[in-house]
């Protein structure tokens, strides 16, 4: 597995940034290694990845256009693609999706998010609780110019009574797609026990099947 972020977001909740504390949470689950935007190849070197999971933010026009038709064309081929957070809008989601990405609207203002489980029989569901709380997070709203999902997992309730689909699945040629909101730069989201629960649940399910 390949866990990817644009870099260098690095800081106090996150000492080896996005795609460590990514890592991390998957310590034991799957085999790991890391990349960001300004290694070789602008880190999309999928020789060996299963699945890759992808947390971008402000930099997605940054990524060579071939890269990320080199990722879409993957998927297509059987590797998973696990979305984090902005990653939303970038050019391999959008790509695969063809759709925008866009949101309703979003508020960065440290709320509570509850993510309700919506299909509890969904392998990314298996061991967790209903709903799982998020005592800090960003705010995403519908609208979510997405096609309809394939497997609707999580919906979100936020503060200001906002919902938002947080945990949707795709497929699209041999591969899977799952996209998960949680996972703000500036919380300890990816810290949290059942956020890093459903990063497991979701890498295996995103896994290329046995032939």
């Amino acid at each position: 597995m390949l866990a990817w972020s644009e870099g260098p977001e690095a800081n106090d909740l996150h000492p080896r940034g996005i795609r460590g504390a990514v890592a991390d949470a998957l310590h034991g689950h799957a085999d790991v290694r890391t990349a960001c935007l300004v290694d070789p190849e602008q880190g999309v070197d999928l020789r060996g990845v299963d699945v890759l999971a992808w947390w971008g933010h402000a930099h997605h026009a940054d990524l060579d256009d071939a890269r990320a038709e080199q990722i879409a064309n993957a998927v297509r081929g059987g590797m998973g693609l696990l979305v984090l957070h902005s990653g939303h809008h970038s050019k391999p989601f959008r790509a695969l999706l063809n759709a925008s990405g866009n949101l309703g609207g979003w508020r960065e203002a440290a709320e509570v998010e509850r993510l309700w489980i919506v299909n509890s029989t969904h392998p990314i569901a298996a061991g967790l609780p209903n709903p799982i709380e998020i005592p800090h997070e960003e705010m995403y709203a519908e609208p979510f110019d997405v096609p309809p999902p394939d497997d609707l997992v999580f919906v979100s309730w936020f503060a200001g009574g906002e919902i938002f689909r947080s945990g949707a699945g795709w497929r699209r040629g041999a591969g899977k797609i799952f996209y998960f909101r949680p996972g703000h730069e500036a919380y300890p989201t990816l810290h949290h026990e059942h956020v890093r629960h459903v990063l497991q649940n979701a890498a295996r399910w995103c896994a290329p099947e046995a032939p």
